[in-house]
């Protein structure tokens, strides 16, 4: 135990709802709106002591369920559960580091709070869905750490503020004595490379444009896109069950990018496919027809289906070919550690899992000789913050996925007057020097954010 140790002593949940100014294809489904969950969350010390901290996620609903279940229900639930968090954590007596607390409760607590809300079920919700409802309340409790000790969140990864190190929670010998600061970058990169979504809705020149696009003053086509933001890495999203769709697209796309001087290009399978072969006929295809366009491609990101213990494909085939990297399937470090068995190559990072999990899983897969990467979930608001500080000490394969602006760029007005190289993509990069100060960084006093009445809010 240290005297910087603290508890959870309060919640506040906000749900703000956001309407996208084009539509999102998240496998089978599509995203036209989502809500935001914001929390503040109140940590006390031993003395006394309080801080408020601040945390977002989306509830993307499509992306962390893709059930059978109505959306309607599934959003619903996911609001649930969330509330449900929120009333729950100030009732447990877990005290620490921000990090030791997320960790132990991610470990013991959300595991039987799942699975008491799935009782009887006709559909249970994924852990997914649970670590997005989660992420909230640990990116705040980060946040109200650093707030309380006058600290940015990064320079407490350490011993002097953490009692336990890594090997208590990553089962290995070799992280003992070790602790998340000594695998995040030392002097991380102010400005990052940006990587823009291209889904598979978007229209990639005129002759695709249906005359429902919207007519706001921002782009529309692919090449409009990179030539207003200066893009250099394009992130195309496939079908992953339609072959000659998906070579068709790499192909255009690939033309797009050698016309407009784009460094680098990822290929997105949705997780539909099953069979490795469907992967590895389209790389070979690219390699002998478009090698200039198979050059470009940096690394494949999650083909495969969500549940790696469900579906344990063996995928080095694959990996041969190109870097492959877990997304959806990466809920934790021992996901991580089945992915690598598998034959996977990297990871890419989601603050909407937890900044507490999504630094465990950086530890253990940089010390396993893994590759990162750090992907948005569309992240407005607050939540681009900690999303864009994670990729940069992190340290990743290449900049950040960033793609808020794209889907709804007017929802971060108020956090854009603040920070605004962090929600305008310049010369192909974001900047976030002007986050700056205790936790996160926000400038929380500074943005003039009206929220909604709270939709709950437990202790204190």
């Amino acid at each position: 135990m240290k005297s910087t140790d603290v508890r959870v002593v309060g919640t506040r949940l906000y749900f703000l709802p956001v309407e996208t100014r084009v539509p999102l294809k998240f496998g089978t489904e599509t995203l036209t709106s989502v809500t935001c969950a914001r929390t503040c969350v109140t940590v006390e010390d031993a003395q006394g002591r309080r801080a408020k901290g601040w945390g977002e996620t989306p509830l993307s609903v499509q992306w962390v369920w893709p059930g059978k279940l109505p959306y309607a229900r599934r959003h619903a639930k996911l609001k649930e559960f969330t509330m449900l968090l929120a009333r729950e954590l100030p009732r447990c007596d877990a005290r620490g580091h921000a990090f030791e607390i997320g960790a132990d409760f991610q470990e013991h607590e959300l595991p039987k709070l799942l699975g008491e809300f799935n009782a009887d079920a006709p559909e249970p919700m994924p852990l997914l869905a649970a670590l997005i409802c989660l992420s909230l309340f640990d990116i705040a409790t980060h946040d109200a750490f650093g707030q309380l000790h006058a600290l940015p969140i990064y320079e407490t990864y350490s011993a002097d503020y953490l009692s336990r190190d890594l090997g208590d929670f990553l089962e290995e010998r070799f992280f003992a004595r070790k602790f998340p600061r000594d695998f995040l970058v030392s002097e991380p990169p102010r400005r990052l490379l940006a990587w823009h979504l291209v889904g598979g809705l978007d229209s990639l020149d005129a002759s695709e444009l249906t005359g429902k696009e919207p007519s706001d003053g921002y782009p529309v086509l692919l090449e409009e896109w990179i030539r207003r933001d200066g893009l250099k890495c394009l992130k195309v999203k496939l079908r992953g069950n339609d072959a000659a769709w998906d070579f068709t697209r790499l192909i255009r796309v690939g033309e797009i990018a050698a016309r407009n001087n784009v460094l680098w290009l990822t290929a997105d399978f949705n997780c539909t496919v099953t069979e490795p072969a469907y992967v590895n006929d389209i790389l070979d295809r690219l390699q002998r027809d478009a090698p200039d366009t198979f050059d470009r491609l940096l690394y494949v990101e999650q083909p495969f289906p969500y549940e790696l213990e469900e579906f344990p494909i063996d995928v080095h085939s694959v990996s041969q070919r190109k870097p492959l990297f877990l997304d959806e399937s990466a809920h934790n470090w021992r996901l991580v550690r089945r992915g690598r068995e598998l034959g996977w190559t990297g990871v890419a990072l989601k603050t909407c899992k937890t900044q507490t999990g999504a630094l465990l899983s950086a530890c253990w897969a940089k010390t396993h000789g893994m590759q990162l990467m750090v992907q948005d979930l569309t992240n407005p608001m607050l939540a681009q913050i900690p999303h864009v500080m994670l990729a940069a000490h992190a340290g990743t394969i290449a900049g950040v996925e960033t793609n808020a602006m794209q889907f709804y760029p007017e929802a971060s007005n108020a956090e854009a007057v603040v920070h605004p190289g962090l929600y305008q993509r310049r010369e192909g990069e974001v900047d976030w020097s002007s986050v700056r100060g205790p936790g996160f960084g926000y400038r929380i006093d500074e943005i003039d954010r009206e929220l909604p009445p709270a939709a709950a809010e437990f202790g204190e």
